[in-house]
């Protein structure tokens, strides 16, 4: 049997009679640490035990001193541990000895105290049942702090530690954000409570391993989460919102969806980042005014989405959340691939190629319906093949421009097309960036030629073609 006991938040008053009684009466008892107010206590009226403080010199993190600790106990089997506060309340060793005594089927008996909590609120004179959120301080990046309800970091142990704490909590507060700095809760003769702004908290003198810091809910938000626009999108769809926003449908949506991607890579390539920053916005308003629209229809909603997609992720990727293996990207494509046909229940690899969207632009949808006949091995061996069978449908082209039958130089151009695309993907060309870029260069030429127009006394619809060539040729050096 192993028993787990709480020394309360460090006034000798707030230890049970249980507690006592129970450290007395054990063979062996180990106390997390000898940094606790009521440990000398114990050592006073007799009780001997051992601590594992050693663990915190030689270990390199916490995690290795909460796993070293529970292991411990685990080999004891009969035994107390004494923890600080309640046993249950941010205590990772306890978290792992019972995980361990579970495996091994031995008997755990938790012995409850006054938690640091409990004592917080009585010194704060809050009531706890407003809700709040408890967070380990040195896990601000896995749990984020909530400003919309109280947040009580623990952990916050040196001035260093606040420090790197007020880092992390200004993404998500003003720095003006008020918030009480706790030392020693419930312990009369230790305890001290400073109302501070959060930029101050790390120039406190007195902060060591009693501290805790207890954050009201902020007055004004740093800045917007997901769960705002979430709500933002569903009031513009009430009756009280907005009549246009009340409107629309996801066919309505369509044409705006695909302006707003093809304005994110106007962005990219033009490497405009803030314009990036904000069209990346508007598609997440698309995707939650979508998932609201299938809401109000009871389809799905937005957290079905996340979950979809996070589950996704997961599952394309089991060389990194799994067993499997990826040594490049090339291999991580091969298993993405594969477990998307799996997922989707493509029988074949034909049925593969229909899935490419027929709406996708066509440079776009030939070239990924070309990559997917390539899995299989039906491919050229290198690009010299390409390229010889664009010049091939060039000559098949030439024969019949000259013909009335216009469905074949229809089929030939686009045969060509195609095969033009194919040497794109071997020389790792996108065919619908190289076409936007020469696009873009013939724009900038043609306007060449039509501010210099003025050089031969003539607007641009006046020039003869040799002296549009001359201009244009002109223009090619500029571009050097």
């Amino acid at each position: 049997m192993i028993k787990i006991v709480g020394l309360g938040p460090g006034s000798v008053e707030d230890l049970t009679l249980k507690t006592i009684n129970t450290l007395k009466n054990a063979d062996k008892v180990f106390l997390r640490t000898y940094k606790h107010p009521n440990v000398d206590y114990l050592k006073e009226i007799g009780i001997k035990f051992e601590t594992f403080d050693k663990y915190y010199d030689e270990g390199n993190d916490f995690d290795e001193v909460y796993e070293k600790i529970a292991q411990r106990i685990i080999e004891e089997k009969d035994c107390v541990y004494g923890v600080p506060g309640h046993p249950m309340v941010a205590e990772k060793s306890v978290e792992l000895i019972l995980k361990y005594a579970k495996e091994k089927n031995i008997d755990v008996e938790i012995i409850p105290a006054i938690s640091f909590i409990d004592a917080l609120f009585n010194s704060l004179k809050i009531d706890p049942s407003n809700g709040f959120k408890l967070i380990d301080g040195l896990m601000l990046e896995e749990h984020k702090p909530d400003p919309k309800t109280s947040n009580v970091i623990t952990q916050v142990y040196s001035r260093f530690i606040a420090g790197e704490v007020k880092i992390k909590l200004m993404d998500y507060y003003d720095d003006e954000q008020e918030v009480y700095v706790v030392r020693a809760a419930g312990v009369k003769e230790l305890e001290r409570i400073e109302r501070v702004k959060l930029y101050e908290i790390d120039r406190l003198d007195f902060i060591d391993y009693l501290t805790t810091l207890y954050i009201p809910p902020a007055k004004n938000k740093k800045r917007n989460d997901f769960n705002d626009l979430v709500n933002i999108v569903e009031f513009l769809r009430s009756p009280k919102g907005c009549p246009w926003d009340r409107e629309q449908t996801h066919e309505s949506l369509k044409r705006y969806l695909l302006e707003e991607c093809y304005e994110i890579i106007e962005a990219i390539d033009e490497k405009d980042y803030e314009g990036l920053c904000e069209e990346l916005g508007d598609i997440l308003l698309h995707v939650v005014f979508h998932a609201q629209i299938a809401k109000e229809n009871e389809y799905f909603e937005i957290w079905d989405v996340v979950d979809g997609i996070a589950n996704k992720m997961i599952m394309r990727h089991p060389h990194v959340f799994g067993g499997a293996k990826a040594e490049n990207p090339e291999d991580v494509m091969e298993i993405w691939e594969k477990n998307k046909m799996k997922e989707k229940g493509v029988k074949s690899y034909t049925e593969n190629l229909k899935k490419v969207p027929k709406t996708l632009p066509s440079l776009i949808r030939s070239l990924k319906v070309q990559e997917k006949a390539a899995e299989v091995g039906f491919d050229w061996e290198d690009v010299e093949g390409a390229i010889n069978k664009v010049k091939e449908e060039l000559d098949e082209l030439l024969e019949v421009y000259k013909s009335q039958k216009n469905g074949k130089i229809l089929e030939e151009i686009g045969d060509l097309l195609f095969a033009i695309v194919n040497v794109a993907r071997f020389l790792g060309v996108e065919p619908e960036s190289a076409l936007t870029k020469t696009i873009n260069k013939f724009i900038n030429r043609f306007e060449y030629i039509e501010k210099n127009a003025h050089r031969f006394n003539k607007r641009i619809e006046e020039l003869t073609l040799e002296e549009m060539d001359k201009l244009w040729e002109e223009s090619k050096k500029f571009e050097e």
